[in-house]
C-alpha cells in the first residue's frame, strides 16, 4: 500500500497489509523499545517494574486500540469504545503471560480479535494479515459480532450481560494453577448476579482463587451512563470487598491527568508522553500484583478506571458503536487512526511480544484449546425397573448422579432449589451440598460436590462453563425456575456447535413440571422452559428428552454423558409413576426417538394414536386408551421421548455443528409408529416438543397441551383446568374420528 499524504513511505511485512496508517516511532523508543522486554525463551514481563515494560505495556495497547478502530470501521459496525478503556490492562495481561482470558462483554470482542492477530492465533482460521481480518470481521466463517466458540484462542463466548464470570470460576476450578482473568464492564454491573456469583463462589470453594475479575469501570453503558457511574473509589472498592474480595486493586486515570480533563472519568491518551507511561506503569504493576495475589490464595479483584473510548473516535456512550456513517475515511476515524498510527517497528516488536507471551499464540496454549482428560466412571449402576411396577424418575436419575460424582472427582451437580424436594436426596447423601458449615443432618461438607446458589443463573453458568471447558457438570432445576438459568446454555449451546475440540455436553434435568405444583399454583407451573429448549433443537446440537418412567430417564442420562457437543435438557417427574418400557427399550426410545408403550389387541387399521410427550401425562393418556377401547377403538400409545430424532434430516442444521448427530427416524419408522386413522398428540407442557410429529403426520391430527397455570389440590384437577383429562382427550380423539 502507498503512505498517507504527507507521510514518509515505509517497507512492512507481509502481515501488515491491511493498515491505512503509519505513524512515525515514538520518543525513546530506540531504548525503551530496542529489544523485547520479553526474551526469546521467556514468557512474560520479568519485572514489572521495569520501565521498558510499562512502555512497551503501552505500545501493546494503543496497537490494540488501532487494530480494534480499523477493523470496525472496515464494517462501519462493531463495538470499539468499551474495549478501548481496557486496553491498559489486556495489553498487561497478555505481556505477564496470563492468555486464559475470558470477558463479560460480547462488545469488547474486536479488541478480543484484534489481541489474537497480534500473536498469530487466528492464523490458525485462515487470517493472516490485517487486510484479511478486516473482510472477515462480522461475516459468516468470520470474526463474529461477538465472541464465540468459533475463534482460535478465545476461551468462551459473551453474549448476554453478567455470564463471563461463570467461565473464569469454572476454568479456575479445573485449572488450579493458571489465572483466569475475566473482563467486566460497568455497564454490566446493572445486572446483580455478577457479584453475587462471585460471593457465592469464593464462600463454597475458598481455596480456588485463581480468577481475577477486571472491572472496566468507564462511567458508560451501551446508550447511557452506566448505574455505577456515581459510585467514588472508596464506594466501588467496598462493592467489591462486600462480595468476599480482600483485595481490591484500583488504578484511576484520573490521578494521572495533566489535560485537565472535566469529571470522574477521563481519557489516558489525551496525556503528555509522560503521564501516559505513569499510567500504564500503574496498571501494569497493579495487574501483576492483583494476579500473583489472586494465585496466592487471595480473593482479588483489580479494577481499572477511565473514560469510554479512550484513544479511538468518540468518548462516552458516543464511542460504543459504529454506525453506517462512520467509515474510515470519515475525518472523525480516519484522524483517530492517525493519532493511533505506530510504526512498522513498532508493530513487528508488539508482534513479537505478543507471541512470546505465555509462551506461544493462545491458540496453542490457552487451556481450551485441547481436550481435557475426564476420570474414567465406569459402568453406570443401572436398574432394570419391572415393567408395571412404580418408581420416581429422579430419584432413580440421582442414583446414577451419585455414581459419576464418586468416579470423578471435578464432577459438580448445581442446583437452587433444592435435591431433596426434587426427589434426589440420594445425590446430597452420597456427594454431600458444599457448604462451609459441616452438618451431617443435612447432608452439607465444605467438600461436598453439589452446588447450590439460590440464582438459576449462578447453577446454570457454572453447571454449562464447566462443560465448555471439558468437565462434567448437571444442572438440576425445578422446571418453572428454570428459564432464569437457561441463556447461559443457550450461549453455550451455540459455542459448542462452534469448538474445534470434544468437550463433555451440557447436561440439565428439570422436574417438577408444571403438573405436579398444584398446591403451589401458577407461580410454580412455567412449562415455558420447555417451549424455549424445543425452539433451539434446529439449531442442531440441542436435545430436549421426555423419558417416560424410571427406565427411561435411565437410558436418557446414559447416553447424555457419551455425548459431546451438544445440550441436553431433560425433563421428569419426582412422583411415584408406572414402569412402562424394559432397560432395552428405554434405550431403543432414546436412541430413536419414540417407542410405542401400547397397542390395542386385535388386526386392522388403528383408528387413534396418541402421542404423549412427558410422564405424568401418561397417566390420562392410558386412562383415555380404556375408555376408547370400550367403544371398540384400536388405540396405540406413542412415548415421545426424543423428539429432535423425530424431525426429518432437512429440518435440522445438525451437519453445521461440532460433533454433528445426524439420526433421524425414517418415514418407514415413522409411520409404523404413527400412522392411523387419527393422530392425537398430547403434553403435559407446551406443544412444541411435539411439533415434528404434527408435522410429519399425515392422518387427521390435533394437539393437547398446557393452557396456563392455578392453585390446584391435585395434578387431576391441574390436568381437568387445563383439559387435560382422559375425558377431554377421549372426547377429541372422537372428534378427530368423526
Amino acid at each position: 500500500m502507498s503512505a498517507q499524504p504527507g507521510q514518509q513511505a515505509h517497507t512492512y511485512p507481509t502481515y501488515l497489509e491491511g493498515i491505512d496508517t503509519f505513524g512515525q516511532a515514538w520518543p525513546h523508543f530506540d531504548t525503551l523499545g530496542a529489544t523485547p522486554v520479553i526474551g526469546e525463551g521467556e514468557t512474560a514481563i520479568a519485572d514489572a517494574g521495569d520501565k521498558r515494560a510499562a512502555y512497551q505495556t503501552l505500545l501493546v495497547a494503543d496497537a490494540l486500540r488501532y487494530l480494534t478502530l480499523q477493523i470496525t470501521g472496515a464494517k462501519a459496525s462493531g463495538h470499539p469504545g468499551g474495549f478501548a478503556s481496557s486496553a491498559e490492562a489486556v495489553a498487561a495481561l497478555t505481556l505477564l503471560g496470563h492468555k486464559n482470558l475470558t470477558t463479560e462483554v460480547g462488545h469488547h470482542a474486536p479488541g478480543y480479535y484484534s489481541a489474537m492477530f497480534l500473536d498469530t492465533s487466528l492464523e490458525a482460521m485462515g487470517i493472516k494479515t490485517v487486510k484479511d481480518m478486516r473482510a472477515r470481521f462480522r461475516e459468516r466463517h468470520g470474526l463474529l459480532g461477538h465472541l464465540s466458540g468459533a475463534i482460535p484462542g478465545l476461551l468462551a463466548p459473551a453474549g448476554p450481560l453478567g455470564q463471563g464470570q461463570h467461565f473464569a470460576m469454572s476454568g479456575a476450578y479445573l485449572h488450579r494453577d493458571k489465572l483466569f482473568p475475566v473482563t467486566i464492564g460497568d455497564g454490566g454491573m446493572g445486572e446483580p448476579y455478577i457479584l453475587s456469583s462471585f460471593l457465592h463462589f469464593i464462600t463454597a470453594y475458598p481455596d480456588v482463587t485463581n480468577f481475577l475479575p477486571v472491572l472496566v469501570w468507564n462511567g458508560y453503558s451501551q446508550e447511557h451512563h452506566s448505574m455505577v457511574s456515581l459510585f467514588d473509589n472508596d464506594g466501588m472498592q467496598r462493592y467489591w470487598h462486600a462480595h468476599g474480595f480482600k483485595r481490591v486493586i484500583l488504578v484511576d486515570a484520573k490521578d494521572y491527568d495533566d489535560a485537565m480533563q472535566h469529571g470522574a472519568y477521563v481519557d489516558s491518551s489525551l496525556f503528555s508522553f509522560g503521564k501516559r507511561l505513569e499510567f500504564a506503569a500503574a496498571v501494569l504493576k497493579g495487574i501483576d500484583e492483583a494476579a500473583k495475589s489472586a494465585l496466592s490464595g487471595t480473593p482479588t479483584a483489580f479494577i481499572i478506571k477511565q473514560l469510554k473510548g479512550a484513544g479511538v473516535h468518540k468518548t462516552g456512550a458516543k464511542a460504543h458503536n459504529l454506525y453506517p456513517a462512520d467509515t474510515l475515511d470519515a475525518p472523525h476515524i480516519s484522524s483517530a487512526l492517525e493519532r493511533r498510527a505506530l510504526s512498522p517497528e513498532t508493530w513487528q516488536l508488539v508482534r513479537t511480544l505478543c507471541v512470546r507471551a505465555a509462551g506461544g499464540p493462545a491458540a496453542q496454549v490457552a487451556v481450551t484449546e485441547s481436550e481435557l482428560k475426564l476420570a474414567p466412571i465406569n459402568e453406570l449402576p443401572l436398574k432394570d425397573f419391572a415393567v408395571g411396577e412404580k418408581a420416581v424418575p429422579s430419584t432413580a436419575l440421582g442414583t446414577l448422579i451419585a455414581h459419576v460424582g464418586k468416579n470423578d472427582p471435578n464432577f459438580v451437580v448445581t442446583n437452587a432449589d433444592g435435591n431433596e424436594a426434587s426427589g434426589m436426596a440420594n445425590i446430597n447423601e452420597a456427594l454431600k451440598i458444599r457448604h462451609p458449615s459441616e452438618d451431617g443432618l443435612y447432608h452439607q461438607k465444605p467438600e461436598g460436590q453439589v452446588y447450590e446458589p439460590l440464582n438459576e443463573d449462578a447453577c446454570a453458568g457454572f453447571a454449562a462453563g464447566l462443560a465448555l471447558f471439558g468437565g462434567r457438570s448437571i444442572w438440576l432445576s425445578y422446571e418453572s425456575f428454570a428459564i432464569n438459568g437457561w441463556p447461559i446454555f443457550q450461549t453455550v449451546a451455540q459455542a459448542m456447535a462452534e469448538l474445534r475440540r470434544k468437550t463433555p455436553s451440557a447436561v440439565c434435568m428439570f422436574t417438577a413440571g408444571a403438573l405436579e405444583q398444584g398446591r403451589n399454583g401458577w407461580t410454580h407451573q412455567r412449562p415455558e422452559i420447555e417451549n424455549y429448549v424445543a425452539a433451539q433443537m434446529k439449531n442442531g446440537n440441542t436435545f430436549a428428552l421426555f423419558p417416560g418412567d424410571a427406565n427411561m430417564i435411565q437410558a436418557a442420562y446414559e447416553w447424555a454423558l457419551g455425548s459431546h457437543n451438544k445440550s441436553i435438557a431433560i425433563f421428569a417427574s419426582k412422583s411415584p409413576l408406572p414402569v412402562y418400557t424394559t432397560l432395552a427399550q428405554a434405550r431403543q426410545a432414546i436412541r430413536d426417538g419414540a417407542i410405542a408403550l401400547y397397542e390395542s389387541a386385535g388386526t386392522g387399521e388403528i383408528d387413534v394414536v396418541l402421542a404423549a410427550a412427558g410422564d405424568m401425562i401418561l397417566l390420562p393418556v392410558f386412562e383415555a386408551k380404556d375408555k376408547l377401547e370400550t367403544e371398540g377403538k384400536r388405540v396405540r400409545i406413542v412415548a415421545v421421548a426424543n423428539p429432535r430424532r423425530l424431525y426429518r434430516a432437512s429440518d435440522i442444521a445438525w451437519d453445521t455443528v461440532a460433533e454433528p448427530d445426524g439420526a433421524f427416524m425414517n418415514d418407514a419408522d415413522f409411520d409404523r409408529l404413527f400412522d392411523a386413522r387419527a393422530l392425537l398428540a398430547v403434553s403435559g407442557g407446551p406443544s412444541a416438543t411435539l411439533e415434528p410429529v404434527i408435522l410429519r403426520s399425515r392422518a387427521r391430527r390435533d394437539v393437547m397441551c398446557w393452557k396456563r397455570g392455578e392453585t390446584t389440590a391435585s395434578p387431576n384437577e391441574v390436568m381437568a383446568f387445563n383439559g387435560l383429562t382422559a375425558g377431554d382427550i377421549a372426547e377429541r380423539a372422537r372428534g378427530l374420528l368423526g
